[in-house]
């Protein structure tokens, strides 16, 4: 029953690869060079930026703003609506990658600059390899929310074609649920609907990916997320 539309559900399952991959990786490198500009200490304000990223931890504007500002820069019915939204990253992955970046010795910072590296050379060639674990676990946080996210699709996509899977996965059962509640309503005997049975079907259709990603990251996963959550 769940594969019974083929074409739609293997659609959705390419919408979802697709604003998984691209969106993880954006929100990845935005997330790590935010991240580097908090642990340098060269920076000028950088604890006002801290408390900046911070506040958005605590006060949260609301879904009535959210959606104006979406409607405003044109996320709507496509697939950026889908991409961008999550690209406002969340501090907690921001605040993750800097304090493993604090434990980072100056020494290194000072020797590349010694050297004539520029802020761009010390970034990508020093503190990106070394912090290689946190970002994996960053980056799994990240493609979890994007293959899980369905909030985007109901609040800005109406075209049937741009459904990511898991909505096209809530749309399936509410409708099996919708026709069981008829059936049971109705005097008549029939075949009863599987809906317990879909919904099982379904977690084993959506975890899929998932379950493939995760041996590529489980190694840096909780090294990442331990010395990410100690220092600094």
């Amino acid at each position: 029953m769940v594969f019974k539309n083929g074409g739609a559900i293997f659609q959705s399952y390419g919408i979802s690869i697709l604003i998984t991959v691209v969106g993880t990786v954006l929100a990845v490198c935005i997330t790590s060079m935010a991240a580097f500009t908090l642990a340098n200490k060269s920076v000028q304000c950088r604890k006002g930026l801290s408390f900046f990223f911070f506040f958005t931890m605590i006060f949260n504007a609301g879904i009535v703003p959210w959606y104006m500002v979406c409607r405003t820069l044109g996320l709507v019915d496509n697939l950026a609506s889908l991409i961008v939204p999550g690209l406002m990253f969340n501090a907690f992955n921001l605040f993750l990658v800097r304090n493993f970046m604090n434990g980072i010795p100056d020494s290194l910072l000072e020797s590349a600059k010694l050297d004539g590296a520029n802020e761009i050379v010390i970034a990508f060639r020093i503190y990106f390899p070394l912090s290689i674990p946190v970002l994996a676990a960053v980056t799994l946080f990240y493609a979890l929310g994007y293959w899980n996210d369905w909030w985007n699709a109901i609040m800005l996509i109406d075209n049937n074609k741009l459904y990511p899977l898991q909505y096209f996965l809530f749309k399936l059962q509410s409708e099996i649920k919708m026709l069981r509640d008829l059936q049971m309503q109705s005097a008549s005997a029939g075949v009863t609907l599987p809906s317990e049975s879909v919904k099982m079907a379904t977690v084993i259709v959506t975890i899929g990916p998932i379950i493939f990603l995760y041996p590529f990251l489980q190694k840096y996963f909780v090294k990442g997320l331990v010395i990410g959550g100690v220092k600094g």
